[in-house]
């Protein structure tokens, strides 16, 4: 009976490390988003003052930022690609282009 006790937990143990995971994006995701909205409809007047706001540094704000460059496509693919770490969405020199974006895959690079 132990074994599948085990089986049971370490199962719930991944669905709570992706749930975080998935979590963490999506809530750079929609932070990103939130922020550029506040810009865009002039309810903040720069990143600095969102930075302050937020109690962040200015380059913490503009590379979450940064996450409303990509493509929906890209976006899409990302929320649904369970190993996806924020992180490695973060430090990825994304390309501008919407096109060159969606030919990008999404495995780790090595350093």
């Amino acid at each position: 009976d132990a074994p599948q006790e085990f089986l049971a937990e370490a199962k719930q143990e991944r669905a709570a490390q992706a749930a975080a995971q998935d979590s963490a994006l999506m809530r750079a995701l929609g932070l990103a988003h939130h922020w550029q909205r506040l810009l865009d409809e002039e309810r903040a007047e720069s990143v600095a003052e969102i930075a302050t706001a937020e109690g962040m540094d200015v380059t913490q704000v503009r590379r979450v930022m940064r996450l409303t460059l990509l493509a929906p496509e890209v976006i899409e693919r990302l929320v649904g690609a369970p190993d996806i770490v924020l992180e490695q969405v973060m430090r990825r020199p994304w390309p501008s282009s919407w096109a060159e974006q969606s030919m990008f895959s999404f495995q780790p690079e090595l350093h």
